[in-house]
């Protein structure tokens, strides 16, 4: 385990590094999430093995600090990640995030255009969202005040939805974290996510469940440059669902005129 001090309080990021060649490959967890239980499977397959791997907690979640006084909006994430990485001496990264943590790449990316050599987006979020009372993920939390959510039964509501898979790694994270990354991340950024990847000038590849496609927008990012696959027999969490076509998304994607099927 490894940590950089990413804050002018001192709080720490954390990951887990696997030894390997250069350039890195770098894991994000989403939202509620930590890397090394949604990446390390894949980090080890034969096909993606053999590079260094950093496999990354952002703020709030999982073996980093939980600091209340951290904005967690996407872009604050985005400068700590950054810092992180640039304190572990990476350059050119190819990034590889899920949910939330896509959305924090890509405006890492944005922000730091020498950091990273190449983005692939696991069912990320590109569009600002509605909060929504009673609703899964982000739009649920954020629907909450952050009062409501500490004190007045939130979390506790959110624990109920979210299921024992995700809550293994969510009651991990912060509260205050937890609800102040959801609040933003359903915000957006400004320019928007999906705005920032379409004017990125690097290799970048969107993951969607086969099932949800046609992921909304898709003509605009293939014509861009953006590969769009679809995974099958997946559901949001591509990587634990179906590890295989996961990897070949991966290795094997390039620019399409249309969605590729792994």
């Amino acid at each position: 385990m490894y940590s950089a001090v990413v804050t002018p309080a001192g709080d720490r990021i954390r990951w887990v590094e696997l030894p390997g060649e250069e350039p890195a490959r770098v894991y994000v967890h989403g939202l509620g999430a930590s890397s090394g239980p949604y990446f390390t499977g894949v980090a080890v397959h034969p096909l993606l093995a053999g590079r260094r791997a950093l496999l990354v907690d952002l703020l709030g979640h999982g073996i980093s600090d939980r600091p209340e006084g951290f904005g967690y909006t996407l872009e604050a994430h985005a400068d700590a990640l950054a810092a992180a990485l640039d304190s572990a001496g990476v350059t050119g990264a190819e990034v590889v995030a899920h949910s939330m943590g896509g959305s924090v790449a890509v405006v890492m990316a944005s922000r730091y255009p020498g950091l990273v050599s190449r983005l692939v987006l696991v069912d990320a979020n590109l569009d600002p969202l509605r909060p929504e009372r009673g609703a899964g993920g982000s739009r649920g939390i954020a629907a909450y005040s952050e009062a409501e959510f500490l004190r007045g039964g939130g979390w506790e509501e959110t624990r109920v939805r979210a299921g024992g898979h995700w809550w293994a790694t969510m009651r991990l994270a912060g509260r205050v974290a937890l609800h102040r990354s959801a609040v933003h991340l359903v915000a957006g950024s400004v320019p928007t996510m999906r705005e920032q990847l379409l004017k990125l000038d690097i290799p970048r590849t969107f993951l969607l469940p086969a099932d949800d496609a046609p992921l909304p927008g898709a003509g605009e990012l293939t014509a861009a440059g953006v590969s769009v696959v679809a995974v099958p027999d997946c559901g949001h969490n591509i990587m634990l669902d179906n590890p295989e076509g996961f990897v070949r998304a991966i290795t094997e994607t390039r620019p399409v005129a249309e969605p590729e099927v792994c």
